[in-house]
């Protein structure tokens, strides 16, 4: 990853501890994310300290471009605080809905923002990493990308507008990498459409030291390489023709019995995908299908009634104990098979809040036009 150096700011976490780390070299103004030995996981405190500086920097003409990077040689950001909300669960989740609330509004901050958004998607780049990169203007993976949304894992859903990304991508291999929860290459990102530039890792120094001198159209063109062909895009074909219906169900059967090419790897995304929360899957493809026709605030919108849903579940938690908490890797789902998913359960994730909808135009920081990727 490439580090900061110079003078910087230390923002205050949750712990107190310098969780993000902000500076200004010239025209460039950085963000560093400052959890290594967590993966620079996400907490409440990083997210609102994002917020505010975020906003801060776009009205200041003094800043030409923002880069958001990690610490260490591990990755940009792992995802969310999961332990956390599995200690919140069971106080009724409000600390993890205000999470949410101010980590859905610097989603859509960052794809709004009127100057170039550069992410180093460098190493592990997955859930709410995603959300803080894919959504920029400059996206750059590297040799070391592995990203995704891994949240049928743990008995949830794809969220910080995963679904909406996820649902843009070419044919179905949005829901692909969604169902199954793959960490996906960098070439397999630049194919989703959740990255913009390949640019091999030994030379994100150099580009970031260019970005302080040049415009992000013109650093980035220098050091972006020609990328490894993308193994999900070979896959097109079975990808497209199996995962093609409105129900998991129907999507597992046809994987199960496609005989053309990539067969053993249809066979073993119907094994990854029925090893999965059915519940999570169900709902997961609901929502994919859906923020198809969604603008991309109102699929954070539905991600968070979406959310709340699941806190009130009994197979979020259980995926973040067995995956997480315990370890042992052998989830519990209730249900335990998507047979069992009724249609109106799934139905319920999706209905009105009564009064708590998450409306980003209430305090949600600027209210900027979209902007086009470098």
């Amino acid at each position: 990853m490439a580090g900061t150096s110079g003078r910087a700011d230390a923002a205050q976490g949750d712990t107190g501890s310098s969780q993000v780390l902000f500076e200004r070299r010239g025209r460039l103004a950085v963000a560093t994310l400052n959890r290594p030995r967590a993966v620079n996981a996400l907490t409440a405190g990083m997210v609102g300290l994002l917020l505010e500086q975020l906003t801060a920097w776009a009205d200041d003409d003094g800043v030409a471009t923002v880069l958001v990077q990690g610490a260490g040689e591990r990755g940009l950001c792992a995802g969310g605080d999961i332990v956390a909300i599995y200690e919140d669960i069971p106080q009724g989740g409000a600390r993890t809905a205000a999470f949410w609330q101010t980590e859905y509004r610097v989603n859509s901050l960052i794809a709004r923002y009127p100057k170039p958004y550069v992410a180093l998607m460098d190493g592990l780049v997955l859930g709410g990493g995603v959300g803080i990169s894919a959504h920029g203007s400059v996206r750059v993976v590297t040799e070391r990308t592995r990203t995704g949304m891994p949240e049928t894992t743990i008995g949830f859903a794809p969220d910080v507008g995963g679904t909406f990304l996820l649902a843009r991508a070419p044919g179905e291999a949005g829901t692909h990498a969604a169902l199954t929860g793959a960490h996906l290459t960098g070439p397999d990102a630049l194919h989703l459409g959740l990255a913009d530039h390949y640019v091999p890792s030994e030379r994100l120094p150099g580009l970031v030291a260019a970005l302080e001198k040049e415009s992000a159209e013109d650093a980035v063109g220098r050091f972006t390489a020609v990328p490894p062909p993308s193994v999900l895009a070979g896959q097109r074909e079975w990808i497209d023709a199996c995962y093609a219906f409105a129900d998991a169900e129907d999507i597992v059967r046809r994987l199960r019995s496609w005989n053309g090419q990539g067969t053993a790897d249809a066979a073993h995304a119907a094994d990854t995908i029925e090893g999965k929360s059915p519940t999570s899957v169900k709902v997961t493809l609901e929502s994919l299908r859906r923020a198809r026709t969604l603008a991309l605030d109102e699929a954070l919108a539905q991600e968070y009634r979406v959310g709340l849903r699941f806190l009130s579940g009994p197979d979020f938690r259980e995926g973040i104990r067995a995956q997480v908490v315990d370890k042992d890797r052998t989830p519990r789902w209730t249900p335990p098979t998507l047979g069992e998913v009724r249609p109106e359960h799934v139905a319920r994730f999706f209905e009105p809040l009564d009064g708590r909808e998450l409306d980003l135009r209430a305090g949600g920081g600027l209210q900027l036009e979209e902007t086009d990727h470098v």
